[in-house]
């Protein structure tokens, strides 16, 4: 289901756009390193909906429309892309390759690891 729906997600935003918008500045580009974090942990119900959209806010706010989508366009494609070679209908795999993801430093520089406690 995930590799479905980011794909057909991901080609929706990118036709809205205009292509010289594809490029994104540093900023962006970090914008979205951040927003394909909090994006994986959603995908595992680490967040519940107000945290995600909180998140998700912070790392779009200051940002204008076409920036957003430009964000989120990146973000999703990043996500997308580690799903590859894994089965549509294998959710442990995809769980796997997103904790993993969570837990990289991509994830942890950028202020957005999950933590577990455990007594």
């Amino acid at each position: 289901m995930r590799k479905i729906l980011f794909p057909a997600v991901l080609l929706q935003c990118l036709l809205a756009l205009p292509a010289a918008a594809l490029s994104l500045a540093p900023e962006e580009f970090s914008a979205s390193r951040q927003l394909a974090c909090v994006l994986a942990e959603q995908s595992l119900g680490y967040l519940s909906e107000v945290e995600y959209g909180s998140r998700t806010h912070d790392v779009l706010d200051g940002f204008d429309e076409a920036e957003r989508d430009n964000i989120l366009s990146k973000a999703l494609g990043y996500v997308d892309g580690l799903m590859f070679d894994i089965a549509d209908d294998d959710a442990l795999q995809v769980n796997d390759r997103l904790e993993q993801f969570v837990a990289s430093r991509s994830c942890a520089e950028q202020g957005y690891q999950q933590a577990t406690w455990q007594l």
